[in-house]
């Protein structure tokens, strides 16, 4: 099994795992070439994500070569294939030398019902012998409990226990169509963590927005794995995004973390062009305005000290901070702004300035370029100096 993840397991860390090139690529009109499905991969290696979903090897053709061909660039990260709770999937993934698999099954009764069509003792008994086949093959195993936040309770810990028995490493518990919110999240963890003593993956969607709360409710309670996906990619609404999760767990538990921070950006505008998903200028943490700064309290505090508007600093991954000309900009930045062409402003000139700034930015309903405002400058020198010379 790769290093990383060995070392994670052993020191009791936070473990990423990554979905990108499987939930991710299932994001409806997405689809990565072979050539970016490697590239990504190289990317979350370098990061320090500590597992990879590769994609599904049952799919064969492309998507089968290009697992292989991840698990032949031999990375830190452990490579893990997704299976169905079928034996034939499970042989696909071993035959391309992935060091972990995933099993996959409904355990709430509108699945087992209305899509599989079965009952929960077939449930049981095909989860127990895939689950069986893989651990005698000798690959890492996680279980995954499909639809987990809308199952019966007891058959879900009948379920966890079962794949304990059988020898899975440890319970991906799904919150399938992100039904859960973070105080129900974090009762459900530690409720199953006590009744089953299993390792449990946090595998949040999105549907109600809170997938990177419920995520982080679930370490909370005591959860080590958490699934996530670069920019939150994944089915319908997406997953919990992998650069909202760590960044909150380092600036709001405190969790030291091992993913290298600074390569963030780098790693999300690729994803963002590989999927052709651009990345919103608002997207938490590595959108454009993350650091962006026009309304006048505000980009006076941070001119004065950055810290009273921001957490952590642009620089930290990747960005730059930008003060923003436009309506509801004050002096202040006015003065900051000209600054950076060198020019010094009165308190007067920047007043009387800011004036026709936000004139021009109501009439074009938007903030202004750098070359703008120079125009607007320039006018305003001519304006002073013929009423200068008007005035003699």
């Amino acid at each position: 099994m790769a290093k990383r993840f060995q070392e994670a397991l052993k020191d009791g860390s936070i473990i990423f795992v990554d979905t990108t090139l499987r939930d991710g690529e299932q994001t409806a009109g997405v689809v990565f070439s072979n050539e970016e499905k490697i590239r990504i991969a190289r990317m979350l290696d370098s990061i320090g994500v500590h597992q990879i979903e590769a994609g599904i090897p049952a799919m064969e053709g492309d998507e089968k070569q290009a697992i292989a061909d991840i698990v032949g660039l031999n990375l830190q990260a452990s490579i893990m294939a997704w299976n169905r709770a079928n034996i034939n999937d499970i042989k696909r993934s071993l035959e391309c030398g992935v060091d972990a698999v995933a099993i996959s099954i409904s355990t709430s009764d509108i699945h087992i019902t209305h899509k599989l069509r079965t009952s929960r003792e077939w449930v049981l008994e095909n989860m127990t012998k895939a689950v069986e086949f893989a651990k005698n093959a000798g690959v890492y195993v996680s279980v995954n409990a499909e639809d987990a936040s809308r199952s019966d309770w007891d058959f879900l810990v009948q379920f966890a226990r079962r794949a304990k028995e059988a020898g899975a490493d440890r319970l991906r518990f799904c919150d399938t169509v992100g039904v859960l919110e973070p105080f129900k999240t974090y009762e459900t963890i530690s409720r199953l963590l006590e009744a089953t003593g299993m390792e449990i993956e946090m595998h949040t969607h999105n549907d109600f927005g809170m997938a990177t709360a419920n995520a982080l409710a679930g370490v909370k309670a005591g959860a080590r794995f958490v699934g996530v996906t670069v920019n939150g990619l994944g089915e319908r609404a997406g997953n919990a995004a992998l650069e909202e999760v760590a960044m909150a767990l380092k600036y709001l538990f405190g969790v030291e973390l091992k993913v290298k921070i600074k390569d963030f950006l780098e790693l999300c505008q690729y994803v963002a062009r590989a999927s052709g998903r651009p990345l919103s200028v608002h997207k938490p943490i590595v959108g454009a305005n993350t650091f962006a700064h026009e309304s006048g309290i505000h980009a006076d505090g941070v001119i004065k000290n950055p810290h009273t508007y921001e957490v952590f600093s642009p620089e930290e991954i990747g960005l730059e901070r930008q003060i923003i000309i436009g309506k509801h900009s004050g002096s202040h930045a006015i003065i900051a702004k000209f600054k950076e062409y060198g020019i010094d402003l009165s308190r007067e000139e920047a007043e009387e300035i800011l004036a026709k700034v936000r004139k021009v930015t109501v009439n074009l309903k938007r903030t202004l370029f750098d070359k703008e405002l120079m125009y607007i400058y320039e006018d305003y020198l001519h304006e002073k100096r013929n009423a200068a010379l008007g005035g003699k």
